[in-house]
């Protein structure tokens, strides 16, 4: 007897793969500059929801065509946090949450995890690593032109960031409530 095992995406951030992510950070361009994934998609790629600058949304299938979501598929417990355009190009240069090609082990042909926590961690900590990573950037690219003592700031910029603020909107927003 065959048998088949459909595979579903945990949720798990590092399973998001770069070639995901850039056909992602191409709707991204496109359509919104924000993203939500959903976390009750049927494979192993998720559905995924496009906000713009207008508070307009747009959702798409794992295969990056247009869809029509129930009506709570992207609220609550049903979504990850939101991620910036600038956060998804992070994690894409990055490598993305993983790599596209997962590394084979000679013992074998056993797939190793790259993830940095054993476990694999949760959402809201790749969320964290991610805008962790996104803010550093803008900073180490605009230290320059940025305030000394911006670095005090920095609970409150990954704060805003957390919201769904841009690196560039974080650290223009601290520097006009501090400076």
């Amino acid at each position: 007897m065959n048998t088949t095992r459909t595979k579903r995406w945990t949720g798990k951030m590092d399973s998001l793969t770069t070639a995901y992510l850039k056909d992602v950070m191409g709707k991204m361009e496109v359509y919104g500059d924000r993203v939500q994934f959903g976390l009750a998609s049927p494979g192993p790629r998720p559905y995924y929801q496009l906000t713009n600058s207008a508070e307009k949304k747009m959702a798409f299938d794992s295969n990056n065509h247009l869809l029509h979501p129930k009506e709570d598929e992207f609220t609550g417990a049903n979504a990850t946090p939101v991620f910036t355009l600038e956060q998804i190009k992070a994690a894409i240069a990055a490598g993305g949450f993983r790599s596209s090609s997962a590394t084979r082990s000679s013992a074998g042909g056993r797939v190793v995890s790259r993830s940095s926590s054993p476990r694999g961690g949760t959402i809201a900590m790749k969320a964290k690593d991610l805008i962790d990573a996104a803010r550093y950037e803008y900073f180490r690219s605009n230290r320059q032109a940025l305030p000394d003592g911006i670095g005090e700031h920095t609970a409150e910029i990954t704060e805003l960031m957390l919201k769904g603020s841009s690196a560039e909107d974080a650290f223009g927003e601290v520097v006009k409530r501090h400076f």
